[in-house]
């Protein structure tokens, strides 16, 4: 079982919307002020404990996120005193898709993967204001469509990861073998 993840946040690096899918869960979202430490730890599925002689690598069950080292999980763990790196085997996929020759941020390497989405032109800028939107103005469609978005950045994860590992494990046409 793979668990997926992405945040939103305001302007002040605060978590606004926290989505994330797995199997057993299903896609959900906690928004605003429902996202609590107490909350994610329920909600979230319970890490697998990996037994110590297993190899790491993609395909073991763990924590997928995009750029997720260098912003999600460290946003989390400091604005909720929350480590989910020390609770879950965490892959960040921007790192597998950089090893596959796909540079870029998240919405760039789905273009390049061919995944499409039916907010293609916002980007994490927009979802700063959109929340904004929601909050100062009580703009319902704002947060709609904030919360579309990170579904989208979600859901597109998975697609992400099965094309990834699958371009990992073909062999390279080009690839030479000295024996």
């Amino acid at each position: 079982m793979s668990l997926f993840l992405d945040i939103e946040t305001d302007f002040h690096q605060n978590i606004t919307v926290l989505g994330f899918y797995s199997e057993s869960t299903g896609f959900q979202q906690i928004v605003g002020r429902d996202i609590t430490k107490a909350r994610i730890s329920r909600l979230l599925p319970k890490p697998i404990i990996k037994d110590p002689g297993e190899a790491a690598g993609p395909n073991l069950r763990g924590l997928y996120t995009f750029n997720g080292h260098c912003f999600d999980l460290p946003v989390i763990r400091k604005r909720l005193g929350l480590d989910l790196r020390e609770k879950y085997d965490s892959i960040d996929l921007r790192y597998l898709c950089k090893k596959q020759g796909l540079a870029g941020g998240q919405k760039a390497i789905e273009k390049m993967l061919g995944i499409g989405r039916d907010l293609p032109d916002m980007d994490g800028r927009d979802a700063l204001y959109l929340w904004h939107n929601y909050i100062e103005y009580g703009s319902i469609g704002s947060l709609n469509t904030l919360l579309a978005y990170n579904q989208e950045d979600v859901m597109n994860m998975v697609r992400i990861k099965e094309i990834v590992e699958k371009m990992s494990n073909a062999i390279k046409p080009y690839q030479v073998y000295v024996v």
